[in-house]
C-alpha cells in the first residue's frame, strides 16, 4: 500500500540534509576545544576539507535512509537507523565546524544525495549480506579517508581535528556492527569502482 506519510518524511529529510538544516543529538566533539589563529591559507585548507566531510555525511544519510527502506528484517533495519543516527551527528558537526570557519557546504549536495540514495538502493536490492557488505566497504574506505584528513588538516586546527578522530571512531564501529550482522565480501572490482567515484566526489567538493 502506498503510504504518503513516509514519502514526504523521506522527501523533507533529504531536503534538510542537502541544505544543511540538521541538528545533531550528541554535543560536538569541538565544543569545548579552543578554536586556535588559522592564516588565511590554513582556513581555506581546513574549509575544502571539512567540506569533504559534510558532504560524506549527506552520502550517508542517503545510503542509510535507502538501504533501510530495503532491509529484509527488523534487526538489519534498526542498524541501518542506529548508524544514521550517529552520522546525522556528524553532519551536523561538519556544519557547525564550515560556519566557524566562514565556509559553506558543497553546492552539489541535491546531487550527492541522489547519487548516494540510488547507490543505497540497488544495494539493498541484492539483499540484506550484499548490502552490509556495502556498509563495510564504505566504512573501511571513509576511515582511510578521514585517517587521511587527520594527516592533511592543520596542527593548530585543533577543532576540526576533535570533530574527525570522533568520526573515525564511529565509522569503525558501524563497519564492524554491520559485519558482525553477516556481511558478504564485497567484489574487489565493486571495492574499486566505489573508491573511483568517491575520488571524483572528494575533489569537487573541495573547492565546489
Amino acid at each position: 500500500m502506498f503510504d504518503i506519510d513516509a514519502v514526504i518524511c523521506r522527501f523533507d529529510n533529504a531536503l534538510r540534509t542537502a541544505t544543511g538544516i540538521t541538528s545533531g543529538l550528541r554535543k560536538s566533539p569541538a565544543a569545548t576545544v579552543s578554536d586556535a589563529e588559522l592564516t588565511p591559507s590554513q582556513r581555506r585548507h581546513s574549509s575544502g576539507l571539512m567540506r569533504v566531510n559534510h558532504v560524506g555525511e549527506v552520502c550517508a544519510q542517503a545510503l542509510y535512509a535507502a538501504q533501510g527502506n530495503s532491509a529484509g528484517s527488523a534487526e538489519i533495519a534498526q542498524q541501518f537507523a542506529d548508524a544514521a543516527r550517529e552520522e546525522q551527528d556528524h553532519l551536523a558537526w561538519t556544519a557547525q565546524r564550515l560556519s566557524e570557519l566562514g565556509a559553506r557546504p558543497s553546492l552539489l549536495n541535491p546531487l550527492w544525495y541522489a547519487g548516494a540514495y540510488l547507490m543505497g538502493a540497488v544495494a539493498g536490492r541484492l539483499g540484506d549480506a550484499a548490502s552490509l557488505g556495502f556498509v563495510v566497504e564504505t566504512e573501511r574506505q571513509v576511515e582511510a579517508h578521514l585517517s587521511d584528513h587527520l594527516e592533511r588538516l592543520p596542527l593548530e586546527d585543533l577543532k576540526s581535528r576533535a570533530i574527525v578522530e570522533q568520526m573515525r571512531q564511529d565509522e569503525a564501529a558501524h563497519g564492524q556492527h554491520a559485519e558482525a550482522l553477516g556481511a558478504a565480501a564485497m567484489p574487489r572490482p565493486v571495492a574499486v569502482a566505489m573508491g573511483a567515484v568517491s575520488g571524483v566526489m572528494t575533489t569537487l567538493a573541495y573547492y565546489i
